[in-house]
């Protein structure tokens, strides 16, 4: 197998895409390998670079199951609950504080 194409930031001929291209097509990949580089160039370190996948190749995206659905809810929901406190925050907890903004402010003041 020989080496990539590299191109040019949008430089780039047709029938080629990122993934997030194919996604907003309604398309992935589909288990095909990568097909070309794009390299946008930068000042004092190395060039960005994505990878493009052939769009005559890809496939359409899988339909989401019933599942996989209540898989994500519950995902999502553990990130909201606050482990101090117990309580749905409404939000996603940032890992940074590791508890919900309130919990954190008490946190603070206590230690201060």
């Amino acid at each position: 197998m020989g080496a990539l194409p590299v191109y040019r930031w949008r430089l780039a001929p047709d029938g080629y895409a990122t993934r997030r291209q194919l996604r907003s097509l309604g398309l992935r990949p589909g288990g095909q390998g990568v097909a070309a580089q794009l390299e946008r160039p930068r000042r004092g370190r190395g060039p960005l670079v994505a990878y493009l996948y052939r769009v005559d190749l890809a496939k359409p995206v899988r339909p989401m199951t019933d599942a996989k659905r209540a898989a994500l809810d519950a995902a999502m929901a553990a990130r909201r609950n606050c482990p101090n406190c117990c309580r749905d925050a409404g939000y996603c907890i940032p890992r940074s504080l590791g508890m919900c903004v309130p919990c954190s402010d008490l946190d603070t003041e206590s230690a201060a």
